[in-house]
Protein backbone atom coordinates (compact mmCIF):
# COMPACT_ATOMS: atom_id res chain seq x y z
CA UNK A 1 0.00 0.00 0.00
CA UNK A 2 1.03 3.16 -0.37
CA UNK A 3 1.69 5.92 1.70
CA UNK A 4 -1.21 7.96 -0.34
CA UNK A 5 -3.50 5.45 0.52
CA UNK A 6 -2.58 4.83 4.02
CA UNK A 7 -3.24 8.49 4.58
CA UNK A 8 -6.72 8.29 3.16
CA UNK A 9 -7.52 5.46 4.56
CA UNK A 10 -6.68 6.88 8.27
CA UNK A 11 -8.18 10.25 7.45
CA UNK A 12 -11.37 8.09 6.85
CA UNK A 13 -11.08 6.11 10.03
CA UNK A 14 -11.66 9.49 11.94
CA UNK A 15 -14.44 10.10 9.81
CA UNK A 16 -13.26 12.49 7.89
CA UNK A 17 -15.08 12.28 4.74
CA UNK A 18 -15.18 15.50 2.40
CA UNK A 19 -12.36 16.67 0.26
CA UNK A 20 -11.87 19.87 -1.15
CA UNK A 21 -8.79 19.98 -3.38
CA UNK A 22 -6.53 21.92 -5.61
CA UNK A 23 -4.08 19.79 -6.54
CA UNK A 24 -0.72 19.70 -8.57
CA UNK A 25 2.05 17.69 -9.89
CA UNK A 26 2.99 16.71 -6.32
CA UNK A 27 -0.01 15.82 -5.09
CA UNK A 28 -1.37 13.28 -8.19
CA UNK A 29 -0.44 9.99 -5.81
CA UNK A 30 -2.57 11.13 -2.88
CA UNK A 31 -5.21 12.00 -5.88
CA UNK A 32 -4.89 8.80 -7.25
CA UNK A 33 -5.89 7.14 -3.44
CA UNK A 34 -8.77 9.27 -3.06
CA UNK A 35 -10.09 8.29 -6.52
CA UNK A 36 -9.45 4.52 -5.27
CA UNK A 37 -11.39 4.93 -1.67
CA UNK A 38 -15.26 5.60 -2.63
CA UNK A 39 -16.34 6.97 0.79
CA UNK A 40 -13.70 10.39 0.03
CA UNK A 41 -15.68 12.77 -1.26
CA UNK A 42 -13.16 14.81 -3.35
CA UNK A 43 -14.33 18.11 -4.86
CA UNK A 44 -12.54 20.39 -7.03
CA UNK A 45 -11.86 23.85 -6.23
CA UNK A 46 -10.55 26.28 -9.22
CA UNK A 47 -8.61 28.60 -6.52
CA UNK A 48 -6.93 27.75 -3.21
CA UNK A 49 -8.94 30.31 -1.39
CA UNK A 50 -12.11 28.55 -2.70
CA UNK A 51 -11.02 24.90 -1.09
CA UNK A 52 -10.05 26.62 2.42
CA UNK A 53 -12.94 28.64 2.65
CA UNK A 54 -15.52 25.74 1.60
CA UNK A 55 -13.53 23.91 4.61
CA UNK A 56 -14.15 26.71 6.41
CA UNK A 57 -17.85 26.57 6.08
CA UNK A 58 -18.21 22.69 5.94
CA UNK A 59 -16.54 22.85 9.52
CA UNK A 60 -18.35 25.82 10.88
CA UNK A 61 -21.98 23.93 9.93
CA UNK A 62 -21.06 20.30 10.67
CA UNK A 63 -18.33 20.52 14.16
CA UNK A 64 -15.93 18.05 12.10
CA UNK A 65 -13.04 18.65 10.16
CA UNK A 66 -12.81 18.52 6.27
CA UNK A 67 -9.28 17.94 4.65
CA UNK A 68 -8.00 20.34 2.35
CA UNK A 69 -5.41 19.13 -0.75
CA UNK A 70 -3.08 22.01 -1.27
CA UNK A 71 -0.11 22.40 -3.75
CA UNK A 72 2.99 23.30 -2.17
CA UNK A 73 3.54 26.36 -0.62
CA UNK A 74 2.16 28.59 -3.25
CA UNK A 75 -1.15 26.68 -3.00
CA UNK A 76 -1.01 27.21 0.63
CA UNK A 77 0.20 30.82 0.40
CA UNK A 78 -3.43 31.38 -1.27
CA UNK A 79 -5.42 29.67 0.50
CA UNK A 80 -4.11 31.83 3.71
CA UNK A 81 -6.82 34.75 3.91
CA UNK A 82 -10.08 31.84 4.14
CA UNK A 83 -7.66 29.61 7.11
CA UNK A 84 -7.37 33.01 8.74
CA UNK A 85 -11.52 33.34 9.00
CA UNK A 86 -11.34 29.62 9.77
CA UNK A 87 -9.10 29.99 12.51
CA UNK A 88 -10.87 32.83 14.02
CA UNK A 89 -13.91 31.02 13.88
CA UNK A 90 -12.43 28.32 15.55
CA UNK A 91 -13.44 26.31 12.64
CA UNK A 92 -12.16 22.56 12.48
CA UNK A 93 -9.86 21.44 9.40
CA UNK A 94 -7.28 19.84 7.90
CA UNK A 95 -4.95 21.18 5.35
CA UNK A 96 -2.98 18.42 3.84
CA UNK A 97 0.00 20.47 1.39
CA UNK A 98 2.04 18.43 -0.81
CA UNK A 99 5.91 19.07 -1.31
CA UNK A 100 8.51 17.96 -3.27
CA UNK A 101 9.95 14.69 -2.44
CA UNK A 102 12.46 14.53 -0.19
CA UNK A 103 15.61 14.54 -1.71
CA UNK A 104 14.44 17.00 -4.35
CA UNK A 105 14.29 19.64 -1.51
CA UNK A 106 18.21 20.53 -1.70
CA UNK A 107 17.93 21.08 -5.56
CA UNK A 108 15.74 24.15 -4.70
CA UNK A 109 12.92 23.85 -7.75
CA UNK A 110 11.11 26.84 -8.56
CA UNK A 111 8.44 25.82 -6.39
CA UNK A 112 10.46 24.78 -3.25
CA UNK A 113 9.70 26.85 -0.32
CA UNK A 114 9.12 26.96 3.33
CA UNK A 115 5.80 25.52 3.67
CA UNK A 116 6.22 25.18 7.42
CA UNK A 117 6.56 28.83 8.19
CA UNK A 118 3.89 29.40 5.70
CA UNK A 119 1.13 27.49 7.53
CA UNK A 120 2.38 28.11 11.24
CA UNK A 121 0.55 31.63 11.64
CA UNK A 122 -2.84 30.07 10.91
CA UNK A 123 -2.87 26.50 11.99
CA UNK A 124 -3.09 25.16 15.46
CA UNK A 125 -0.74 22.49 14.42
CA UNK A 126 1.92 21.84 11.85
CA UNK A 127 4.09 18.60 11.19
CA UNK A 128 5.89 17.00 7.85
CA UNK A 129 4.68 13.56 7.46
CA UNK A 130 9.06 11.92 7.48
CA UNK A 131 8.00 8.33 7.94
CA UNK A 132 5.42 6.18 6.34
CA UNK A 133 5.71 4.10 9.42
CA UNK A 134 3.87 6.46 11.46
CA UNK A 135 1.43 8.14 9.09
CA UNK A 136 -1.45 6.79 11.35
CA UNK A 137 -0.48 8.64 14.30
CA UNK A 138 0.49 11.91 12.34
CA UNK A 139 -3.14 11.69 11.08
CA UNK A 140 -4.51 10.63 14.64
CA UNK A 141 -2.80 13.87 16.16
CA UNK A 142 -3.80 15.71 13.33
CA UNK A 143 -7.54 15.07 13.88
CA UNK A 144 -6.96 15.51 17.37
CA UNK A 145 -5.75 19.16 17.15
CA UNK A 146 -8.37 20.41 15.00
CA UNK A 147 -11.26 18.81 17.39
CA UNK A 148 -9.43 21.03 19.87
CA UNK A 149 -10.93 23.05 18.00
CA UNK A 150 -8.47 24.41 15.04
CA UNK A 151 -6.86 24.07 12.00
CA UNK A 152 -4.30 21.38 11.22
CA UNK A 153 -1.73 21.18 8.68
CA UNK A 154 0.10 17.99 7.25
CA UNK A 155 2.93 18.72 5.08
CA UNK A 156 3.15 15.52 2.69
CA UNK A 157 6.12 15.51 0.23
CA UNK A 158 5.80 13.28 -2.88
CA UNK A 159 8.06 10.44 -1.98
CA UNK A 160 6.34 9.96 1.24
CA UNK A 161 3.07 9.66 -0.95
CA UNK A 162 4.30 7.03 -3.71
CA UNK A 163 6.31 5.02 -1.37
CA UNK A 164 4.97 1.70 -0.63
CA UNK A 165 5.11 -0.26 3.11
CA UNK A 166 3.47 -3.13 4.24
CA UNK A 167 0.47 -2.11 7.15
CA UNK A 168 -0.61 -4.97 8.92
CA UNK A 169 -3.61 -3.54 10.38
CA UNK A 170 -5.94 -0.98 9.88
CA UNK A 171 -6.08 2.57 11.05
CA UNK A 172 -7.35 3.18 14.52
CA UNK A 173 -9.20 6.17 15.11
CA UNK A 174 -7.62 8.31 17.58
CA UNK A 175 -8.61 9.71 21.24
CA UNK A 176 -9.30 13.25 20.85
CA UNK A 177 -7.16 16.09 23.32
CA UNK A 178 -8.15 15.92 27.19
CA UNK A 179 -9.51 19.19 27.81
CA UNK A 180 -8.43 21.62 30.81
CA UNK A 181 -10.80 21.53 33.47
CA UNK A 182 -13.13 24.07 34.66
CA UNK A 183 -12.44 25.81 37.57
CA UNK A 184 -15.33 26.08 40.27
CA UNK A 185 -14.27 28.40 42.47
CA UNK A 186 -14.43 31.00 39.20
CA UNK A 187 -17.82 29.76 38.79
CA UNK A 188 -18.09 30.99 42.57
CA UNK A 189 -16.58 34.49 42.33
CA UNK A 190 -18.99 34.95 39.31
CA UNK A 191 -22.18 33.61 41.21
CA UNK A 192 -20.65 36.21 44.10
CA UNK A 193 -20.98 38.98 41.50
CA UNK A 194 -24.38 38.47 40.48
CA UNK A 195 -25.38 37.90 44.20
CA UNK A 196 -24.12 41.05 44.88
CA UNK A 197 -26.36 43.00 41.96
CA UNK A 198 -23.30 43.70 39.98
CA UNK A 199 -23.69 44.49 36.86
CA UNK A 200 -22.43 41.39 34.64
CA UNK A 201 -22.37 40.29 30.85
CA UNK A 202 -21.53 36.64 29.94
CA UNK A 203 -19.99 36.74 26.33
CA UNK A 204 -20.37 33.57 24.41
CA UNK A 205 -19.09 32.14 21.40
CA UNK A 206 -18.14 28.42 19.77
CA UNK A 207 -19.87 25.89 20.94
CA UNK A 208 -21.92 28.00 23.82
CA UNK A 209 -23.67 29.32 20.59
CA UNK A 210 -25.51 26.00 19.71
CA UNK A 211 -29.60 25.23 20.90
CA UNK A 212 -29.34 24.56 24.33
CA UNK A 213 -26.13 26.10 25.42
CA UNK A 214 -28.06 29.33 24.59
CA UNK A 215 -31.15 28.33 26.31
CA UNK A 216 -29.02 27.51 29.38
CA UNK A 217 -27.62 30.87 28.75
CA UNK A 218 -30.88 32.71 28.36
CA UNK A 219 -32.66 30.90 31.30
CA UNK A 220 -29.33 32.34 33.46
CA UNK A 221 -30.13 35.75 32.00
CA UNK A 222 -33.74 35.49 32.77
CA UNK A 223 -33.10 34.57 36.59
CA UNK A 224 -29.64 36.39 37.05
CA UNK A 225 -30.70 39.44 35.79
CA UNK A 226 -26.97 39.27 33.43
CA UNK A 227 -27.03 40.51 29.86
CA UNK A 228 -25.91 37.63 27.36
CA UNK A 229 -23.74 38.62 23.84
CA UNK A 230 -22.16 36.57 21.27
CA UNK A 231 -19.09 37.43 20.54
CA UNK A 232 -18.43 40.01 17.56
CA UNK A 233 -17.61 37.40 14.78
CA UNK A 234 -18.57 33.99 15.54
CA UNK A 235 -18.60 30.30 13.37
CA UNK A 236 -22.21 30.02 13.32
CA UNK A 237 -25.43 31.12 16.00
CA UNK A 238 -27.95 28.69 16.04
CA UNK A 239 -31.04 30.74 15.67
CA UNK A 240 -34.83 30.37 14.61
CA UNK A 241 -38.01 29.85 15.92
CA UNK A 242 -38.35 27.93 19.31
CA UNK A 243 -34.39 28.75 20.11
CA UNK A 244 -33.25 31.66 22.60
CA UNK A 245 -32.00 35.08 20.53
CA UNK A 246 -28.86 36.60 21.37
CA UNK A 247 -27.43 39.70 19.91
CA UNK A 248 -23.54 40.13 18.64
CA UNK A 249 -21.40 42.33 20.50
CA UNK A 250 -20.56 45.37 18.47
CA UNK A 251 -16.94 45.78 17.40
CA UNK A 252 -17.92 49.34 16.57
CA UNK A 253 -16.44 51.40 19.00
CA UNK A 254 -19.32 54.04 19.95
CA UNK A 255 -22.03 51.13 19.67
CA UNK A 256 -20.08 49.14 21.42
CA UNK A 257 -18.85 51.53 24.30
CA UNK A 258 -22.70 51.87 25.22
CA UNK A 259 -23.58 48.06 25.36
CA UNK A 260 -20.86 47.91 28.19
CA UNK A 261 -21.61 51.11 29.81
CA UNK A 262 -21.73 50.63 33.30
CA UNK A 263 -20.75 46.94 33.39
CA UNK A 264 -19.13 45.44 36.38
CA UNK A 265 -18.04 42.08 35.58
CA UNK A 266 -17.34 40.96 31.56
CA UNK A 267 -17.55 36.74 31.49
CA UNK A 268 -15.96 35.23 28.64
CA UNK A 269 -17.32 31.26 27.67
CA UNK A 270 -15.02 30.65 24.74
CA UNK A 271 -14.55 34.25 24.01
CA UNK A 272 -12.06 36.83 23.25
CA UNK A 273 -12.12 40.37 25.71
CA UNK A 274 -14.61 43.45 23.67
CA UNK A 275 -12.33 45.61 21.80
CA UNK A 276 -13.29 47.43 18.84
CA UNK A 277 -12.34 46.35 15.26
CA UNK A 278 -9.56 49.30 14.76
CA UNK A 279 -8.08 51.79 16.46
CA UNK A 280 -8.90 55.26 16.49
CA UNK A 281 -6.96 58.48 18.11
CA UNK A 282 -6.99 59.43 21.50
CA UNK A 283 -9.96 56.14 21.92
CA UNK A 284 -9.44 52.86 23.67
CA UNK A 285 -9.40 49.74 22.05
CA UNK A 286 -11.04 48.10 24.85
CA UNK A 287 -15.22 48.27 25.03
CA UNK A 288 -15.25 47.81 28.61
CA UNK A 289 -15.07 49.81 31.23
CA UNK A 290 -11.78 50.94 33.06
CA UNK A 291 -12.36 49.27 36.04
CA UNK A 292 -14.72 46.12 34.55
CA UNK A 293 -13.37 42.71 35.69
CA UNK A 294 -13.04 40.44 32.83
CA UNK A 295 -12.91 36.70 33.87
CA UNK A 296 -12.42 34.15 31.52
CA UNK A 297 -15.16 31.05 32.85
CA UNK A 298 -13.87 28.44 30.04
CA UNK A 299 -11.46 28.96 26.84
CA UNK A 300 -12.06 27.58 23.67
CA UNK A 301 -10.15 24.19 23.86
CA UNK A 302 -12.47 23.93 27.20
CA UNK A 303 -16.12 22.52 27.73
CA UNK A 304 -18.39 25.94 27.18
CA UNK A 305 -21.68 23.35 27.57
CA UNK A 306 -20.50 22.43 31.03
CA UNK A 307 -19.65 25.94 31.99
CA UNK A 308 -22.94 26.89 31.53
CA UNK A 309 -24.58 24.42 33.11
CA UNK A 310 -22.27 24.47 36.18
CA UNK A 311 -23.06 28.68 36.17
CA UNK A 312 -27.08 27.73 36.23
CA UNK A 313 -26.69 26.04 39.00
CA UNK A 314 -24.32 28.17 41.01
CA UNK A 315 -27.41 31.02 40.51
CA UNK A 316 -30.25 28.44 40.66
CA UNK A 317 -31.26 28.68 37.33
CA UNK A 318 -32.35 25.84 35.02
CA UNK A 319 -30.25 24.45 32.89
CA UNK A 320 -33.08 22.63 30.49
CA UNK A 321 -35.76 24.76 28.12
CA UNK A 322 -38.47 26.35 29.86
CA UNK A 323 -41.86 27.13 29.31
CA UNK A 324 -42.42 30.93 28.39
Amino acid sequence: MTGADRLCDALLAHEVDVCFANPGTSEMHFVAALDRQPRMKCILGLFEGVVTGAADGYGRMTDKPAVTLLHLGPGLANGLANMHNARRAQSRMINVVGDHAVDHLPLDAPLTSDIDSLARPMSRWVKRIADPVRIDQDVAEAWAQSMAPGISTLILPADMAWNEHVYRSAPVRGKRLPQTPLQQETVARIGDAIRTKRKVVLVLTGAALRERPLQIADNIRRSAGVEIYAQGTNGRIERGRGRAPIAKMSMMHEIGLDMLRDVDMVVLIGAKEPVSFFAYPNRPGRLTPPNCEIVQLAAPDQDLVQALEWLADEVNAPSEPVAV
